[in-house]
């Protein structure tokens, strides 16, 4: 099938580790981006001076590394929103997961 989506692989899993942590060099101390995966998506959280990783983001995995679809966690509500689409840093998605980190930045300051 032509439009079949190629599976994350761990490779991809691994290039985007390597992207995060370098990401992560750039942060202040004791700031740091995670990473989980559950199927084809990426959830990126932020573990802020000591406390327990909070949720900023959710990815989804398109067969590029600058295809992903990125949906933004609300804490008013509690959940990822695919229909929010004003929030601060919003500029910076671009379908990468470093575009989605940046974005963090600003949607949820440290």
């Amino acid at each position: 099938m032509p439009n079949e989506i190629p599976p994350l692989t761990d490779k991809i899993k691994a290039e985007i580790s390597a992207l995060i942590d370098a990401f992560n060099a750039k942060l202040p101390r004791n700031c740091a981006y995670k990473a989980r995966y559950n199927g084809c998506y990426l959830y990126l959280s932020r573990a802020d001076y000591g406390c327990a990783p909070q949720p900023i983001c959710r990815l989804e995995w398109r067969g590029k590394s600058n295809d992903w679809d990125f949906v933004i966690y609300k804490h008013s509500s509690n959940k990822y929103d695919p229909n929010e689409i004003l929030y601060p840093g919003m500029q910076h998605i671009d379908g990468t997961v470093e575009g989605a980190l940046q974005c963090g930045l600003e949607a949820y300051p440290l």
